[in-house]
């Protein structure tokens, strides 16, 4: 079946990565084993959106014929991810009165009620990207968690309505259809990391994940198992990069390797009088700095990514109150000391993402800068898990819809 080879293609404002791996049952529970992970320096792609199409395209190309070479097996398609900082989410409620006589609620009850949830009024060039559904209310009776099989006369679900640019949807597609890729879905990226990196614990006692990239950052609140909030921040590591150059007068390839090979936010642990010599990063610079002055410049622009965390969680009254507290992945969150900072800044229990249900022979699997790429493996795995079950409480409805329209739009200008 084509779901036993699932492929998940993260498309980051500095890496494009791909995760290939097979489907197989342990104990009776279906996991991954990821046969290949791939990583390709991204062109065409900026703060989570498409700026050149051409060099996009060519970027995934390149990374999915490396990931055909090193699998053995051919790549027809894949889960994508989409981020940026002008995806939005919205709370809607669709209500529908049940159809059977016995009042037993069904799939097309639910169907009927997630569409009318979908049925609000969206902002100009804007697409409904996903449909989630968050709990369900039967004749009143509140925070039911699957109403399939239940029985009432008025049936109310409450969904979290996530939507994306017209316009980044069709270049997205667009240039994945160039390399001849299939889209399976397109799936917010932050959904697809929570999906392999948080527990059912985790999301029922209060949770925030917090993927820290390049160039933009993405979050996440559950809380009672259901999704609370979401946001797109503009920062990421590279803002960080950017300080260091500026604060050293030195080129950002320079700075990007001192913040690579240097740079700690563990400042009482650093020796005031230790310096780099800057001619050994690169011969082109002269003179020394500390690494201690190093860490400030640093400090001060990770402690603003935390500062607009925190004001995200006081939109929805959960400031230093997520009893599961917070979790770090992304490849920014890599910086030494970076868990010890968000603990202090945000007042939270803090540490790092692990991958679960998944097999991983491979060491560069664990990199916390895979997550994404591995939760939208973990998502398609899932998908197919539930969809024969009709268990729309699980992923919502998915964006096929959008997708068929698309790539209609798309083979219209092929020749």
């Amino acid at each position: 079946m084509k779901e036993t080879v699932i492929t998940g293609l993260d498309l980051g404002s500095s890496m494009v990565r791909c995760v290939v791996a097979q489907v197989f049952t342990d104990g009776g529970e279906k996991k991954l084993q990821v046969v290949g992970a791939i990583e390709q320096p991204s062109e065409g792609i900026t703060k989570g959106s498409i700026s050149s199409i051409d060099d996009a395209a060519n970027t995934i190309s390149a990374c999915l014929e490396k990931a055909e070479r090193i699998t053995g097996m051919p790549v027809d398609s894949a889960w994508v991810g989409i981020s940026g900082t002008t995806i939005m989410a919205q709370n809607s409620k669709g209500i529908v009165a049940v159809g059977k006589v016995n009042g037993e609620i069904g799939r097309q009850d639910l169907e009927r009620a997630l569409e009318a949830a979908r049925a609000i009024a969206t902002p100009p060039n804007y697409e409904i990207l996903h449909v989630i559904p968050r709990g369900a209310i039967i004749d009143g009776q509140i925070s039911i968690r699957d109403p399939i099989g239940m029985t009432g006369t008025r049936l109310e679900v409450d969904t979290l309505i996530i939507q994306a640019f017209t316009s980044e949807i069709r270049n997205f597609t667009k240039c994945i259809y160039r390399t001849g890729l299939e889209i399976e879905d397109l799936v917010f990226s932050i959904l697809a990391t929570a999906e392999c990196t948080l527990t059912a614990r985790q999301r029922e006692l209060g949770v925030l994940l917090l993927n820290i990239g390049k160039s933009i950052s993405s979050l996440i609140v559950y809380e009672g198992g259901d999704i609370l909030h979401m946001a797109v921040l503009p920062v990421g590591s590279d803002h960080i990069t950017q300080d260091i150059a500026i604060g050293l007068k030195v080129a950002p390839e320079t700075a990007e390797k001192i913040k690579l090979d240097y740079a700690t936010l563990y400042q009482k642990d650093i020796d005031k009088k230790s310096e780099i010599d800057l001619s050994l990063v690169d011969p082109a610079e002269e003179g020394s700095v500390t690494i201690k002055y190093i860490s400030q410049i640093i400090e001060a622009r990770v402690e603003e990514i935390f500062d607009k965390v925190e004001e995200e969680l006081k939109k929805i009254g959960k400031a230093g109150i997520l009893p599961a507290g917070c979790v770090l992945t992304g490849g920014g969150s890599k910086l030494a000391g970076m868990g010890d900072c968000a603990k202090r800044c945000l007042k939270l229990p803090a540490g790092f993402a692990n991958v679960k249900n998944v097999v991983n022979p491979m060491d560069k699997v664990l990199d916390q800068s895979f997550t994404t790429a591995i939760g939208l493996a973990s998502w398609g795995l899932s998908f197919y898990q539930q969809k024969g079950k009709g268990n729309y409480f699980f992923h919502g409805e998915n964006t096929s819809d959008i997708q068929g329209r698309v790539k209609k739009w798309f083979r219209s200008l092929l020749p």
